[in-house]
């Protein structure tokens, strides 16, 4: 017995039989809001555009929407543009463990599925549960990062998981489903190495477009390799080493919404040196910044995060973000277009940094995201320190605060009308939703 799939379907299990708690219920309807607003904010991005222009027309036995349109296409190919849609700004939420990554990106295939049967609101939340519960367990238990694997080779599982559980697949299927989703659906940490690619922000869309692609075979009948998890050649053994993650704790709460569209680990930052850019004076003489090993590790160590070249690296670059946000203010998804990336005083301002791994700060994560800058200018010196940012667990976000961050991006018509649908999600259903999305309008 693959005890370690078991325990996923136990899970699913467990939330068909007793509801999520109230609270839980309430996040996850915030993060169906906060897709929304991550999407519409890149409709009109290049990944998205050539992902449309590369699989629009196409149809399968079950077609979902594509988020912002009338257009259907195969839901496979819907999974991947809705969530290249959802993930390109890094702007949706994240969960920091042994393994740092985006829960919500198991999101939009749920919503393309439950166009294809009679689920409401309610049965979509239940299904984000179990997939939230089950990565952010994944997350908890080992870092693949250091292996050489990516972190979406977790959302393969999760989406697998909340589809399965969505689509009510009894025990053999609901197996078959997460063998089939898993086995050919590993994926390398190359992705965030060095010069960042447009696949960044669609790698974890391709997971869960290869899991609609296994669930829909498994719900015919079609079985995969097992003991997937356990197995001679199975995930324990090429993938993850050891593990053994606990899938009875329901961890929605420690999942942290974005205030800022910027890698997770640069957001303590932005905070602060958006703080500081209103308090210093003078010309910048120089910058030190504390922070803890694995921010270093994934967004300052690279040379190319001294120069990014392209947003997907200047998302993922400390040093850009916080010379951006020191010369121009809190960072948006127009930061990182091309004339800032060659803008001269924001290369100036990296070229002072110095960025030193300490001590305390890594005992503090990823409980708390900290971060010191200190700057100095030829008039003083300017000091700040923060452990935690809005938006972490520590500092949640509210409905108020989401409907600000969707104003910044679709103007206050769409913004309430959006925030008025996600609150009472469970009464909607998925059409109702789409619908709200195709009338949203740029009004800034």
């Amino acid at each position: 017995m693959d005890q370690t799939l078991e325990n996923i379907i136990e899970l699913a299990h467990r939330t068909k039989e007793k509801s999520p708690s109230q609270d839980s219920m309430e996040e996850l309807k915030k993060r169906v809001a906060d897709i929304a607003i991550t999407s519409f904010g890149a409709f009109d991005s290049a990944p998205v555009q050539v992902a449309m222009k590369s699989l629009i027309p196409s149809s399968g036995k079950t077609n979902s929407t594509v988020f912002f349109t009338r257009t259907k296409v195969s839901s496979e190919n819907a999974a991947f543009i809705n969530g290249t849609m959802t993930r390109y700004l890094d702007y949706n939420d994240t969960y920091l463990s042994k393994e740092a990554l985006h829960p919500s990106d198991n999101i939009p295939p749920l919503i393309g599925a439950a166009e294809n049967g009679n689920y409401s609101g309610n049965d979509i939340l239940r299904a984000a549960y179990v997939s939230y519960n089950v990565v952010c367990a994944l997350s908890d238990a080992v870092s693949i990062r250091d292996r050489g694997w990516d972190h979406v080779t977790y959302i393969s599982i999760s989406s697998a998981a909340g589809l399965s559980y969505l689509l009510d697949l009894d025990h053999e299927k609901f197996s078959h489903a997460l063998n089939l989703s898993i086995n050919n659906n590993i994926s390398m940490r190359q992705t965030r190495a060095g010069e960042l690619s447009m696949w960044k922000g669609a790698t974890a869309s391709n997971a869960c477009r290869n899991s609609v692609f296994g669930v829909n075979l498994a719900v015919n009948g079609f079985t995969g390799p097992a003991p997937i998890f356990s197995g001679e050649m199975g995930f324990f053994k090429q993938v993850s080493g050891d593990m053994n993650p606990d899938f009875s704790i329901d961890r929605i709460g420690k999942t942290m919404i974005k205030n800022y569209p910027v890698e997770y680990h640069a957001m303590s930052a932005a905070e602060v040196a958006e703080q500081l850019k209103d308090e210093i004076k003078g010309n910048i003489k120089k910058i030190d910044v504390e922070t803890f090993r694995v921010a270093h590790t994934i967004i300052v160590k690279d040379p190319e995060k001294l120069r990014p070249r392209t947003r997907e690296t200047a998302d993922h670059s400390l040093p850009y973000i916080i010379a951006y946000t020191l010369k121009y203010g809190a960072p948006t998804p127009h930061s990182y277009d091309d004339h800032y990336l060659n803008d001269p005083e924001i290369l100036r301002i990296i070229d002072r940094m110095k960025f030193t791994v300490t001590s305390k700060f890594d005992s503090m994560y990823p409980e708390y995201l900290p971060v010191m800058i200190d700057v100095t200018t030829d008039s003083g010196n300017y000091r700040k320190e923060l452990d935690a940012p809005k938006g972490h667990n520590k500092r949640p976000y509210t409905w108020d605060d989401l409907e600000i961050k969707a104003a910044r991006m679709m103007g206050e018509d769409s913004a309430k009308e959006l925030i008025s649908l996600a609150r009472s999600f469970e009464k909607r259903t998925s059409e109702e939703y789409l619908e709200v999305m195709r009338n949203v309008k740029d009004e800034k």
